[in-house]
């Protein structure tokens, strides 16, 4: 399957103050993620799963290495506005993310600056808030909405400007139960719908519902593969600083106690769904 995001031997340095040392914040990433699927990334506070994926959105530009997006190099200024069609990004505040007082007219910014025709931004528009089952809210204030549904207008402003691939970093970490439930349906639905999704996030059951789980610490691509492959046995994580999903981790304490749990079993519902035909 082709790739649309080829990043390869990564390195971003900065300086935090005038004289001091500089920091790495990528050093040496190597990661490349196919057209249609769903990449979590997950890592320590400080890893580089953020900086990674403004890598890829073209907001930082690499020390050395790489990165290629549906291939245009994101070192080169003049792919910018290339990248970013196809590379949508979603942020953890919505509230920074929100532009217009009416629903519709925030989803519909982004096109408009793309210089789509007005006919086919109102199917753009529609179309991105049916994606993301806010249709019913479009003409209403976004203040009046809950945390949940400000997160699904902003994702609803990506999707309307077609990208291929939307990243979002932590986009449920100011939300409640509720609102992390919504985005994360939606998050599910875009994927399902064949738009290739990259989910940096510091919840692992959120890291478990993707095809694939990466696994950063200190700049660098340490773990990457299945949800199972990661996250089973729990122990593995846990000597990266990280939790295992509630899943694995009951998933692995029964099996402690001889309950035959199969080590692909890292999900809280398939667990209780096995436990409950278990003889």
């Amino acid at each position: 399957m082709e790739n649309i995001v080829v990043i390869d031997n990564l390195a971003l340095e900065y300086s935090a103050e005038e004289g001091k040392a500089r920091i790495k914040a990528i050093d040496g990433a190597t990661l490349h993620i196919q057209k249609g699927s769903f990449t979590a990334i997950i890592g320590k506070n400080g890893s580089g799963k953020s900086t990674l994926a403004k890598c890829v959105n073209a907001l930082l530009m690499p020390s050395a290495g790489t990165v290629v997006v549906d291939g245009y190099d994101t070192a080169d200024e003049a792919n910018v506005w290339e990248i970013r069609q196809r590379a949508g990004m979603v942020f953890q505040n919505p509230d920074s993310q929100i532009v217009s007082a009416v629903v519709e007219d925030d989803v519909a910014f982004g096109p408009e600056n793309l210089g789509v025709a007005p006919d086919e931004i109102r199917e753009r528009v529609d179309a991105s808030l049916m994606a993301v089952n806010l249709f019913a809210e479009r003409k209403k204030a976004p203040h009046l909405l809950s945390g949940g549904q400000k997160q699904r207008v902003a994702i609803a402003g990506v999707v309307a400007m077609r990208p291929k691939c939307v990243l979002f970093d932590e986009p449920t970490a100011m939300l409640d139960p509720s609102g992390r439930r919504e985005v994360m349906e939606t998050i599910q639905r875009l994927s399902r719908e064949g738009i290739t999704v990259v989910l940096i996030t510091h919840f692992m059951d959120e890291a478990a519902l993707a095809d694939r789980v990466v696994v950063m610490d200190e700049g660098k691509v340490v773990l990457d593969g299945t949800p199972h492959e990661v996250f089973s046995p729990a122990s593995a994580i846990k000597t990266r600083g990280l939790e295992a999903p509630i899943g694995a981790e009951l998933a692995e304490r029964l099996r402690e106690r001889g309950v035959p749990v199969p080590p692909e079993l890292i999900d809280t519902e398939d667990l209780v769904t096995y436990l409950c035909q278990y003889k």
